[in-house]
């Protein structure tokens, strides 16, 4: 089974206006309205891709239950570990000339309730995959994310990685199966700009000395880098034009690569099915569907 963690879940409200400009009223379409937050991503484009997952998490109040409700009407297994007090986020995506992002506060997160995580995450077996991505609330130690995957570092389970700093380099003592840090977190890990293909190479490597079997790294336009536990280095331009939406583009990838390496085995094609599910997300004003993710497969297939 494959796991997804959250520790801030959100329900993101998308609307578009043209030509925004603070200061001025606008008018709007309805908006939308979408269940955010990296790890549930991951489980949405999984379902999309016919790939069951578990949504693990915090959620708390009326919109906490909206996004289990949303998530389960679609057909994603959540076990959610519910909060006693706050609310659980809603940020507002706004698409004009350029993507605006109001990210809000979540809900304190008690030790009580890490403890009760802790718990859960006891169930997780032998052969599964644990997905660990997006922001910790502040209430919550800094050494979380290493302190997850270190409960269950003698089991054979797969860990994937997708956090940012220190989160990230403190999970490579636990020798995650994968590890998805974009040019921009590589930069703030390393202290420079990773703009080539050359230099983003050079920083996973290093990540992979540091303990990661895989390392991928998604560079926007520049494409995409895999360097894979076999020592093989994979590379991948950029499909699809412009952006419409960047938000989930990466985590799409993470769901996209991993189903498509326990399908077949395959890094490569694993490599392929993450390019499209990221590109076909950027194409569209949510999280891609399966149609689109198809369409863009085809279109790498081809090549």
């Amino acid at each position: 089974m494959i796991y997804t963690l959250t520790f801030n879940p959100a329900l993101d409200y998308v609307i578009r206006a043209d030509r925004f400009c603070i200061g001025k009223e606008h008018r709007t379409d309805n908006g939308s309205f979408f269940c955010g937050g990296k790890g549930i991503n991951v489980s949405t484009v999984l379902n999309e891709l016919s790939v069951k997952s578990v949504a693990l998490g915090f959620v708390a109040g009326f919109t906490g239950k909206e996004i289990e409700k949303r998530l389960n009407d679609s057909g994603i297994e959540t076990d959610f570990i519910t909060l006693k007090s706050g609310f659980s986020r809603i940020n507002v995506k706004l698409r004009s000339d350029s993507e605006t992002d109001i990210n809000t506060a979540g809900p304190e997160i008690s030790a009580n309730d890490l403890n009760a995580l802790y718990e859960k995450i006891e169930g997780i077996n032998d052969g599964d995959i644990l997905v660990v991505s997006g922001s910790v609330p502040a209430s919550l130690p800094k050494t979380v994310y290493e302190d997850i995957l270190l409960k269950l570092k003698d089991r054979e389970v797969r860990f994937v990685v997708d956090a940012a700093g220190d989160f990230l380099m403190n999970a490579l003592c636990c020798r995650p199966f994968l590890i998805k840090p974009n040019n921009d977190e590589l930069a703030d890990i390393f202290g420079y700009d990773i703009d080539t293909v050359e230099k983003a190479t050079e920083c996973a490597r290093d990540l992979q000395q540091k303990g990661a079997a895989n390392v991928l790294v998604s560079m926007g336009e520049k494409g995409s880098l895999l360097l894979d536990q076999n020592g093989e280095t994979h590379f991948m331009r950029s499909y699809g034009g412009h952006a419409v939406n960047t938000v989930g583009a990466g985590d799409s990838m993470v769901a996209g690569f991993v189903a498509g390496y326990i399908k077949t085995g395959d890094f490569s094609y694993a490599l392929r099915l993450g390019t499209a599910a990221g590109s076909a997300t950027a194409l569209s004003l949510g999280l891609a569907d399966r149609k689109k993710i198809d369409e863009m497969l085809e279109i790498i297939e081809k090549e």
